[in-house]
């Protein structure tokens, strides 16, 4: 396909395609590149835009007691990307900021390809300082971060045109971090209008957002980003006039979330409950949801792949038919589970020689540390957790997860792991694994027996994790918000904790605890230990409901009629 023929361009701070190409730091990044792979398998004309991130986001070093250290990542562009000719610039703090972009070419099944671009401003044209701004991903201070949302936004806009890409009708912001090219779009527009159509209304707001799609993930106000307007004006300078800018972003901060919903047509959220918080958020706004997916392929481990190959005809490139694994028969579940749970137990006892076994109940907790995750929600009542695992069957647990450099209670519940890790050792098996990536994922979301998600409500805006799992028939066990408000039948597709509706109430986590300890003893381990074929029921479910819905096909078919092509 050629260039100008390309009708969406795709924007993320973070793109994960694979373990080599480091520039995701979690979950956004992870689904934006199940998205593009989506795009490229349903032939939609997209090219994608991000960093280059030439350090990655860090790579995490955990010591014996849980303490977390950062340390670059490093890897080498041009063993895997290719090098663009075409270079753009940008201003920044009152001097010229060249661009290059790399690109990597991700193919679809139908042989269909999405370039996606990677911004780099580590080049001669520029200066030391210059030249470090796509080092890190989410690095530095205020004026850094503000620095790299310009050379995203305003120079990937740029470099879009500076390489022909001269059909685009909808430019996708995934989150606000993008948000500034809606500004350059609309600076451009009133340049043209005011040669052609003197006296009219030149800041064309009304073609800017018919041109704009914008999804925001974050169901907290603190998680958007917003900056003061010292350092609006130190980094970026009066780009658009004063009273425009902060008509549009605000007038106290610059809300690069705010920015982008005055400047889109159509804004989501990424589940049904997350728009229904957005909208609370953001009153006035008319915000839609799409709920979240994850590419089928990419999250299938091989032995299920063959069994649904097996199965299922076309599964790949039409998830939908995998509600026919309800007439998988129960042995060959099984016999993929356990196969993929022997690579992952052998893994975990390779990194961390935790001595875990193939035949316990294996749980499994991987997410961002952060307080709200709670992931320390398990180990409330040490001498219960303890009895279930001696009195109604072992199970053991594994954790992954990095802490933001800067989240120091992040940093301290990984400590607390490792801490009930050396309590617990008589009786449960407990397990670490540092550095989280795309790789460690996918041995974790194919192996473990049962996923564990304790979000405090309602702050998880979709979730992620749990939807890579039912692609290889695991069971959630989770707190109903996200996208398990949706996915969740108890007992069919898995089992929830807590209810629906409650948030926020002062007794929260003791509510949660104790349920999580009741399902555990009374339900989900004796059935994992006694009623086997009970528990492969759950399986199959896991994977015909909820792995035939939460996906990034879906999800990027409803973009297309919803978003795009209006």
């Amino acid at each position: 396909m050629k260039r100008s023929e390309r009708k969406v361009a795709y924007y993320s701070m973070e793109i994960g395609l694979e373990p080599s190409i480091p520039t995701y730091s979690g979950g956004l990044g992870v689904l934006a590149g199940d998205t593009i792979r989506s795009f490229a398998d349903l032939k939609v004309p997209v090219v994608a835009v991000s960093l280059i991130s030439e350090k990655g986001y860090f790579y995490q070093k955990l010591n014996n007691v849980g303490e977390q250290t950062e340390e670059p990542v490093y890897w080498n562009p041009q063993d895997l990307l290719e090098l663009l000719p075409e270079k753009v610039s940008v201003n920044i703090e009152g001097r010229e900021v060249y661009i290059q972009a790399w690109q990597y070419t991700v193919e679809g099944v139908s042989g269909s390809q999405v370039p996606v671009l990677f911004l780099d401003t580590n080049i001669p044209e520029n200066d030391q300082e210059a030249r470090t701004l796509t080092t890190y991903l989410y690095g530095g201070d205020l004026t850094y971060r503000l620095a790299q949302e310009i050379i995203l936004g305003i120079g990937g806009f740029r470099m879009l045109q500076k390489l022909g890409y001269t059909g685009i009708k909808k430019y996708h912001m995934n989150e606000g971090h993008s948000s500034l090219l809606a500004l350059e779009m609309l600076r451009q527009l009133k340049e043209k209008r005011e040669h052609s159509e003197k006296g009219q209304d030149l800041w064309d707001i009304e073609e800017v957002r018919t041109r704009c799609v914008f999804t925001t993930h974050t169901p907290v106000p603190a998680g958007h980003d917003q900056f003061s307007y010292t350092i609006v004006e130190k980094v970026l300078g009066e780009f658009i006039p004063w009273e425009v800018l902060k008509k549009l972003g605000g007038q106290e901060f610059l809300n690069m979330t705010l920015l982008a919903l005055n400047l889109s047509r159509y804004v989501n959220g990424v589940a049904r409950k997350h728009g229904e918080i957005s909208r609370k958020m953001f009153p006035g706004y008319p915000i839609d949801s799409i709920t979240n997916g994850v590419h089928v392929c990419n999250w299938t481990s091989s032995s299920f792949y063959r069994l649904y190959e097996r199965y299922i005809q076309g599964w790949c490139n039409d998830p939908f038919a995998l509600r026919y694994s309800l007439a998988i028969p129960r042995e060959e579940i099984w016999e993929a589970h356990m196969e993929s749970k022997r690579k992952m137990i052998d893994f975990v006892n390779q990194n961390t020689n935790a001595g875990m076994s193939y035949h316990h109940l294996t749980i499994g907790f991987a997410r961002r540390s952060t307080a709200y995750k709670r992931v320390d929600l398990i180990f409330t009542d040490l001498q219960r957790l303890a009895s279930i695992s001696n009195k109604v069957g072992k199970i053991q647990l594994v954790f992954a997860g990095k802490a933001h450099p800067s989240d120091s209670r992040g940093k301290e519940l990984i400590k607390k792991v490792f801490q009930h890790a050396r309590e617990l050792k008589d009786s449960i098996k407990i397990a670490y694994l540092e550095n989280y990536n795309i790789r460690t994922a996918k041995f974790l979301t194919s192996g473990v027996d049962l996923w564990l998600n304790t979000p405090k409500r309602p702050m998880e805006a979709s979730g992620t994790s749990g939807m890579k799992v039912v692609m290889n028939g695991i069971p959630n066990f989770s707190i109903l918000d996200g996208w398990w408000l949706e996915g969740h039948i108890e007992g069919i597709t898995g089992w929830s904790i807590g209810s629906r509706g409650i948030e926020n109430q002062g007794d929260q986590d003791e509510r949660d605890a104790r349920e999580l300890y009741e399902k555990l003893e009374e339900v989900i381990v004796p059935q994992f230990y006694y009623e086997r074929e009970k528990w492969i029921d759950v399986m199959r479910h896991s994977i015909a409901v909820n792995g035939s819905f939460f996906n990034t096909h879906r999800m990027v078919y409803e973009y297309t009629v919803n978003a795009y092509f209006l």
